[in-house]
This record gives structure tokens, sequence and C-alpha cells, in this order.
């Protein structure tokens, strides 16, 4: 063998372990950038879901934040239904009394302007009439009498107490008799 066939005979050896190197290299790439790939879309997958939870805890902390505004003053709402409730009574009884004409203009004026006020602020009545149908989610039985005629049975007699939401949120429901 000459020289130059030992060269080439040496060389192929280590041209095929080079290419089997080279190939082993490469796929340990790939396999490097397939697992980088799955862990990248693991952390995109998981930065997408909390960054949706925190876009729907942003949306649920603000519509809190308005129906807390839309209700604060609940409670003194509450406090004032008893006074709301005297008014109509004393301008129920002065309206019989056929004298007090200017006592009850005053009265009535009084409560208009109380009225209006806490229309203002976002108390409104809960229109209950004699005759509706009863249903309890909405009304609030206190007593059962026998009814004066069979088209009353089974709905409202008389109503005791007015019923009173503050926006949409009931804050007393109104006190009816229902006829048996």
């Amino acid at each position: 063998m000459s020289k130059k066939d030992k060269d080439t005979t040496v060389e192929e050896p280590q041209i095929e372990v080079n290419m089997q190197e080279t190939q082993e290299e490469v796929q340990d790439a790939l396999s490097v950038e397939e697992q980088l790939q799955e862990d990248l879309a693991k952390e995109k997958d998981k930065f997408m879901r909390l960054f949706a939870e925190f876009e729907n805890y942003k949306k649920r902390t603000s519509k809190e934040r308005v129906d807390l505004f839309k209700t604060a003053s609940q409670d003194v709402m509450v406090a004032i239904l008893p006074v709301l409730d005297d008014f109509e009574r004393a301008l129920t009884h002065i309206e019989e009394d056929k004298e007090a004409e200017e006592l009850r203009k005053g009265v009535l004026l009084i409560y208009q302007k109380l009225m209006s006020t806490l229309e203002q602020k976002g108390l409104s009545k809960i229109e209950v009439n004699q005759g509706d149908t009863f249903n309890a989610d909405n009304h609030e039985a206190v007593t059962q009498v026998p009814a004066p005629s069979d088209d009353l049975k089974g709905k409202i007699v008389d109503v005791i107490e007015r019923g009173y939401k503050l926006g949409e949120k009931v804050i007393r429901f109104p006190k009816v008799v229902i006829g048996q």
C-alpha cells in the first residue's frame, strides 16, 4: 500500500465517526429544541390562564365596587323606611279630618320632598295592589284571612307595609295579607 492509500483508509472511518457524532449532535439538538418548544408552550399556556384569571378578577372586583356604591346607603335607607311608613299613616289619618287641610298639605309636601330625595338616591317602591297574585319570592305574608270573594282566594287582600328596592336589590319585601 502506498502512503496515499493509507491516508485514505484512515480518513474514511474517521469521517464516518464524525458523521455519526454530527448526526447524534443534530438529533440531540432537535431533541433539546423540541423540549424547549414544549416548555415554551407550557409556560405560554400558564401565562394565558393567569392573564385570563387576572382579567376575571378585575371584572369581578369592578362589578363588586359598582354594586357597593349603589347599595352603600342601604343601612340609612332601611333606617328611614319606618319614618316613611309613619308619614303615610299620618297622611291617611289627616285625610280623614276635613278641618286639617293646611296640615295635610304641609305633611304631604314634606313627604313628597323626602320621597323625591330618596328616589334620587336609588330608592323605589315595590308596587303591590289588592287583588295581585301572591308570590312568596316577592311578598312577605303576614297573615291569611277568609277571602271576601272567590276571586281573591290565594291573592293579596291587603298591603300592611310597602316594600322598597334600592337599585335592583330588595331592601324590604312588602308585607301583605292573603285571602284563603
